[in-house]
């Protein structure tokens, strides 16, 4: 009688205690975390001042007329360049616009044997240009695409030398002014520092260069560039 006391007890213990065991074994929830935001990727502004260094290579195509009239020949000028620009863009939607003046010191040189006179050969050597020049662009966010136009200005050494002995007979030098139209790409490295790469064609008018008695030539003169640049970006309005 004791023993099933004891036994009913149990069962009627276990039954009570069933709830809350079925309730531990229940399915619980399954903590589901919700995926990381997706990292948006930088935007890039070209609004500001900027300074920055170029170098590369140019040809200058030199074609001399003696007295503007007979042809002596052409001949191309080419060399190495390295100089600096500093300009400011303004960023509207993805349109950009600036201005820019560029430095450069060169050394283009070449030369022919006179059509006209065989003795005697032309050299020119153009030392330095510049330009000042406007730009329009499309930014594709880190990407910017532009084109430029404006005016440009070349020093130039014109030398005649003997042929047969390679002398000095006369020399003459001018700065003269004309056109400019290029087009670049330039891709931004971190928010300040961008680098790209330029195309440039001078177009220079032609010029009477004196000759203290050896005559008058005139000198016509269209100069390539190609140059690499690294531009740094400064704050939109300078001093801050």
């Amino acid at each position: 009688m004791k023993s099933f006391l004891i036994l009913t007890a149990s069962i009627v213990a276990l039954s009570a205690a069933a709830p809350a065991l079925g309730a531990d074994f229940a399915v619980q929830p399954v903590n589901i975390k919700a995926p990381p935001m997706p990292i948006a990727a930088p935007i890039t502004h070209w609004t500001g001042y900027y300074i920055g260094i170029n170098g590369g290579w140019g040809a200058g195509h030199n074609c001399w007329n003696f007295n503007g009239v007979t042809p002596e020949g052409c001949h191309n000028s080419t060399g190495g360049s390295i100089g600096g620009q500093i300009g400011y863009r303004w960023q509207i939607f993805n349109m950009v616009y600036g201005i820019e003046g560029q430095g450069n010191w060169a050394d283009f040189s070449g030369s022919n044997v006179s059509t006209a006179f065989p003795a005697d050969t032309l050299r020119t050597k153009t030392d330095a240009f510049g330009l000042l020049a406007g730009q329009i662009g499309y930014a594709f966010n880190a990407v910017l695409l532009y084109a430029k136009g404006g005016a440009a200005v070349t020093s130039n050494t014109y030398h005649i030398d003997s042929v047969a002995t390679g002398t000095e007979i006369a020399k003459s030098s001018n700065v003269r002014w004309g056109g400019a139209l290029g087009a670049g790409v330039e891709v931004s490295l971190t928010p300040s520092w961008s680098a790209g790469v330029e195309y440039d064609r001078l177009f220079m008018q032609g010029t009477n260069v004196a000759f203290p008695g050896a005559g008058v030539d005139r000198v016509h003169q269209d100069v390539d560039l190609i140059t690499a640049r690294l531009n740094y970006k400064l704050s939109p309005v300078l001093g801050k």
